[in-house]
């Protein structure tokens, strides 16, 4: 890895394409997956014989697609809606930076730019609902503001446009008050990749380097 730091990716479980009463599996749930397993990650004394591995205490995460959404309401205040999603303190002092990519954060706003999302993607994992302003991450308030925040999104992308990074980033940057001045940064011209391509891209690579590595840290 370019980074020297070591890299983690958890999984999480799926909601299927045909839901019945059995197998209706909706948010929160996609994210409680995550939360468990970065609350793990903050106590987990590594592999047996080898001791740790990474520092607990300073990790970096990174978010793409539907995961930008669920770092996001994991790590800003989403409580009054979904309470289940609040991190531990231990959880909340690790993480040092988050960075998002082609992210969803306005469901409603992605609807009116997407309208065909709503019958196969929207519906089966949050609900057929008239609106879905609750679960809009870019009107949470922060958890806290010691957390930096990197919003990328590709020039390329023709599954999630603009329109979502732009309202997320300005959603961050009103966030920080001026104790968190320079947490939030975003790039929207370095990457030119299509939605799922963006990590084969050195651009889009050099960027996550360069943001994690500003605390001198590893993770």
């Amino acid at each position: 890895m370019r980074s020297g730091f070591p890299v983690v990716v958890p999984n999480y479980r799926l909601t299927p394409k045909e839901t019945t009463g059995d197998s209706d599996f909706r948010h929160p749930d996609h994210a409680l997956d995550i939360l468990e397993f970065l609350t793990f990650l903050t106590s987990w004394e590594g592999p047996s014989g080898l001791g740790n591995v990474y520092d607990p205490k300073a990790i970096h995460l990174i978010g793409h697609s539907c995961a930008a959404h669920m770092l996001s309401t994991i790590f800003l205040d989403s409580s009054s809606i979904t309470p289940s999603l609040t991190p531990t303190d231990a959880v909340l002092q690790s993480v040092k930076s988050i960075a998002l990519s082609e992210g969803i954060y306005d469901i409603d706003l992605l609807l009116s730019d997407y309208p065909e999302y709503r019958s196969w993607f929207i519906a089966p994992a949050f609900g057929d609902m008239k609106s879905y302003r609750n679960f809009s991450v870019a009107e949470y308030p922060a958890r806290t503001r010691d957390i930096r925040w990197l919003v990328v999104h590709s020039t390329g992308d023709t599954s999630v446009n603009l329109n979502q990074s732009r309202c997320m980033d300005g959603h961050l940057r009103r966030l920080m008050t001026e104790d968190g001045e320079g947490r939030v940064e975003c790039d929207f011209h370095s990457v030119s990749m299509e939605h799922n391509d963006v990590f084969v891209d050195d651009r889009f690579v050099e960027l996550l380097v360069k943001f994690a590595s500003r605390d001198q840290v590893t993770t």
